[in-house]
């Protein structure tokens, strides 16, 4: 056959080629191989059939949780079935990540990045330049893009903050950061604190409404300061997420939330920031434990919750509804000067944890007309390609890796997915098994030492995707 696989009769939509017109879709060897306005199912192998369902690049999720530490190996299936095809774990460790690659992958390509967290990857909150010299090596040996800080969590002092974007910076190593030091917490005035910090150096600032949640100043005030902040500071690269759900550790640590965000989320819905006061939390269902079952992750509460919660000795991951509407909405849609978005792209924070809902909810942002359909494209797909430095993906042209999400609109939600080639999703069942981890170079030989493929990228690849 000419062709392996053949979409006929979508409405496609590409951001980067200006594209939004009906177009048969032909694949050959993983790549897009023509798309025209009629193609012949006599040429191709497989054919699908897609009644005027929307065509788009693949999903590439730029902040998702997917090792034993956080999220587990439940979220491939979960991110298959919401549509995405590349995503960027965004906390490691890369090796759980592989191994849950190859136990629970759900074919998709995968990046990761490695945590900064005192006591387990640092000694301290206070790690000198000799310790993020050697944390950074090692773990961009090992397939990691780089580190995140978890700043939100188990913060750094800001000086040492300061030196792990400066040597990520010496070594072109990815840096992300969930905004909070020793000194500023998470919140508006530790995002603040955390560009001031970069001082026009590379970093990626996490889940952008994170940090607008009205806990400094009204919550539209902050989303107001989020936005010319990122405005004035082009070095930051950023995204946000939809879901009006957060996701947090449920760990105590002498008989209190490890976590300062737990610790912020129980002082916001007016329960004590200790043991007691989080089972109470449970209890009313202001905390709610996520709990995997039946190849997703539910969230439960009341006796249930505690009951797992105290089954697992506390150490698993529980939501709070923390992010107000307006904020969401608006960091999802304002834009620069240059035509540009404010913020990045659009994430979930989600993959393990139940947030999934890109499609659903960005949907709903094209039907009140806050977003395009090439926009939408473009947050979801096209800039996340750009951040990551995937220069074949996120874009549906000829000579392109065949990464595609087709969506059916009435249904709101996913009906399939191909990567590069490969049938993913069909119509709510998932097909793909293992999957590909996004390295450098010099991550590359570590990778397949584990026994998965690898798609490796540029450091000078990475780029924002430009109006």
């Amino acid at each position: 056959m000419k062709y392996d696989i053949l979409l006929k009769n979508g409405s496609v939509i590409d951001y980067r080629t200006d594209v939004a017109r009906e177009l048969d879709i032909a694949v050959k060897d993983g790549k897009i191989a023509e798309m025209a306005p009629e193609i012949s199912a006599a040429d191709a192998g497989e054919l699908f059939e897609l009644d005027g369902m929307t065509v788009i690049p693949g999903i590439i999720d730029p902040h998702v949780h997917v090792s034993a530490w956080l999220g587990g190996g439940i979220g491939h299936t979960m991110m298959a079935r919401a549509g995405v095809t590349s995503a960027f774990d965004m906390s490691g460790p890369c090796d759980s990540v592989y191994d849950l690659v190859r136990s629970h992958g759900a074919g998709l390509n995968i990046a990761t990045i490695e945590y900064v967290r005192p006591g387990h990857t640092v000694s301290s909150a206070e790690p000198g330049e000799r310790e993020i010299d050697e944390l950074l090596g090692k773990v961009m040996r090992k397939g990691s893009l780089g580190v995140k800080m978890l700043g939100g969590h188990y913060p750094l002092t800001p000086e040492a903050t300061r030196r792990c974007v400066k040597m990520a910076a010496k070594y072109g190593a990815y840096i992300a950061f969930h905004a909070g030091t020793t000194n500023k917490g998470s919140n508006i005035d530790g995002f603040v604190e955390a560009v001031e910090i970069a001082d026009g150096l590379p970093l990626h600032l996490a889940h952008i409404n994170a940090y607008c949640r009205g806990t400094v100043k009204p919550y539209v005030e902050e989303t107001e300061i989020a936005v010319k902040t990122l405005i004035d500071n082009p070095n930051i690269l950023s995204e946000s997420y939809l879901s009006p759900l957060n996701g947090t550790s449920a760990e105590i640590v002498d008989g209190v939330p490890g976590s300062d965000v737990t610790k912020r989320c129980l002082i916001t819905g007016g329960f004590s920031p200790d043991e007691k006061g989080l089972e109470e939390a449970i209890m009313a269902g202001w905390a709610q434990i996520n709990y995997p079952y039946a190849g997703k992750t539910l969230l439960i509460t009341g006796k249930e919750g505690v009951d797992y919660w105290r089954s697992r000795k506390t150490d698993v991951t529980m939501s709070f509804a923390v992010n107000p509407v307006e904020p969401r909405v608006r960091l999802a849609c304002a834009m620069r000067g240059d035509g540009s978005f404010v913020v990045d792209g659009i994430c979930t924070d989600g993959g393990g944890i139940p947030r999934n809902v890109t499609v659903r909810l960005g949907l709903s942002l094209i039907e009140l007309g806050a977003l395009s359909w090439k926009d939408f494209v473009c947050k979801v797909s096209y800039a996340p390609s750009r951040m990551l430095g995937l220069v074949n993906k996120g874009s549906l042209a000829e000579g392109m890796d065949a990464d595609i999400t087709v969506i059916d609109t009435k249904r709101r939600e996913a009906d399939m997915t191909f990567v590069e080639g490969r049938l993913c999703l069909y119509k709510g069942a998932v097909f793909g098994k293992g999957g590909k981890i996004i390295t450098t170079k010099e991550g590359e030989a570590y990778v397949k030492s584990k026994g998965l493929d690898t798609i490796v990228v540029r450091p000078e690849d990475r780029a924002r995707a430009r109006g």
